[in-house]
């Protein structure tokens, strides 16, 4: 934090958004980052069906105590008084929220405005995340779409860089919607669907003051020469990906900078070259509450100071330019080679047809088919390291295990102990304290 106290940082902000804004956000900076939570209304009631906005907020209370308050624009979520650790939280793993930054919600809001644009396609709405990892958008996305659309959506979530496409597919899978694909090539792949997307959103990397207050690694990397840099690889990202929008269709863009050639000379470059409109938003009257957006030339800036988060920029066009047509998507689809598609099923392995991880937590899959064994707390956690557990009462076979209602993950129960059918790529590597060790002697809390 010492270093966001320097006059080399105060340069950097004040270069970026000007000596009036800079003053009230540098105060900010030197704080403790915000922390929020998004709740996933499929997975906190009736399996499989959407929550109330009264039921969400009773989860994140159960939760995350009294003190919460909500996100300004998204009504699934919070924010906190202080970070808990998540990873002691069996229903963080199962998907029942996700952790993400009040102001990177935001892009989710711009979204939501759109919607009704897609309302009478007769087919369902298409929408491609082309930088997509970790998944916060993603996710936040694919709740937006289910309860707009039910399951009459396709959304496909890219990163070009492998590793991260693996953490991206694994929280995608957490989250449990299979209306979502992933995929992991380079942008210009979507050239070959032509204007086959309805919402493209690009939230293309960038030279990142909105990580500075949670990774001072960011603000170590961060140089003049590295704005300029994100800026052209921004503009290649969004000119090989622009065939893949259809006419009339919206690209969102957004970023984590402050930086005006990395925001708003972005957009007016695409409505300039690529053959696009601007959009407004509609303007919900941010400037009466306590957390304001600010406007910009094209679109709205997040800044700490002025709102509770990290900091987003997000602006929308609408592609005017002709779009061809993609005639066998399906097949374009395909060619991708997607890391996750579609429902996940059970493999076969000898005489067993073996349920995935990914079906527990598919909030798709039909409860009832796989006897459930309810498990406590320490019990729940050392399911998630990988740990054998030994299930008394549960029958042999595949068991679906479960904390509070929600489920986990399967064993394969063979009496005096069990195969733990929890991926390695999600387990939890971290002791667990004393505080849980022995919390709960037997499986229920």
């Amino acid at each position: 934090m010492q270093r966001l106290d320097s006059e080399e940082f105060k340069h950097i902000l004040t270069r970026a958004i000007g000596a009036e804004k800079a003053s009230v956000a540098f105060p900010a900076f030197r704080e403790a980052p915000s922390v929020a939570v998004r709740v996933n209304p499929f997975k906190v009631s009736a399996w499989g069906s959407a929550a109330t906005e009264a039921e969400t907020e009773a989860f994140a209370r159960a939760c995350f105590g009294p003190s919460i308050s909500k996100v300004p624009w998204n009504p699934l979520g919070y924010l906190l008084s202080e970070r808990p650790v998540f990873t002691l939280d069996p229903l963080f793993h199962a998907g029942c929220y996700y952790v993400q930054d009040a102001s990177a919600q935001f892009a989710g809001y711009y979204c939501r405005s759109f919607f009704d644009r897609f309302s009478d396609l007769g087919r369902p709405v298409r929408v491609l995340d082309l930088c997509a990892a970790p998944g916060g958008k993603t996710t936040d996305l694919a709740a937006s779409l289910r309860t707009a659309f039910g399951d009459g959506f396709l959304l496909v979530a890219n990163e070009v860089m492998r590793n991260r496409a693996s953490v991206l597919a694994d929280n995608v899978s957490v989250w449990g919607d299979p209306n979502v694909t992933v995929t992991s090539v380079d942008p210009k792949a979507f050239a070959a669907m032509e204007g086959f997307f309805d919402l493209v959103l690009t939230d293309v990397p960038c030279s990142g003051e909105g990580m500075f207050r949670k990774d001072p690694e960011a603000f170590d990397a961060w140089s003049e020469a590295v704005v300029d840099l994100c800026a052209s690889r921004q503009r290649r990202i969004l000119a090989d990906a622009w065939p893949a929008l259809r006419q009339g269709g919206i690209l969102l863009y957004t970023t984590c900078t402050f930086e005006e050639s990395e925001n708003d000379a972005n957009v007016e470059w695409i409505t300039g070259q690529l053959g696009a409109e601007p959009v407004p938003v509609p303007d919900e009257g941010w400037e009466l509450l306590p957390d304001r957006p600010l406007r910009t030339r094209t679109g709205y800036l997040l800044i700490p100071g002025f709102v509770r988060g990290e900091g987003q920029f997000a602006a929308a066009v609408v592609k005017t330019a002709a779009a061809g047509s993609c005639h066998r998507p399906e097949e374009a689809l395909e060619r991708l080679r997607p890391l996750r598609f579609g429902m996940p099923r059970e493999t076969r392995k000898g005489t067993d047809l073996v349920p995935s991880a990914d079906m527990a937590l598919c909030f798709k899959t039909e409860r009832g088919a796989w006897p459930e064994v309810d498990l406590g707390l320490e019990a729940a956690l050392r399911f998630l390291r990988r740990d054998n557990l030994f299930l008394e009462d549960a029958p042999p076979g595949f068991v679906l295990v479960c904390y509070k209602g929600h489920p986990l993950g399967f064993v394969k129960n063979l009496g005096k102990r069990s195969n733990n059918l929890h991926p390695q790529s999600r387990r939890i590597r971290m002791e667990l304290p004393p505080a849980v060790r022995g919390s709960s002697r037997t499986l229920k809390d």
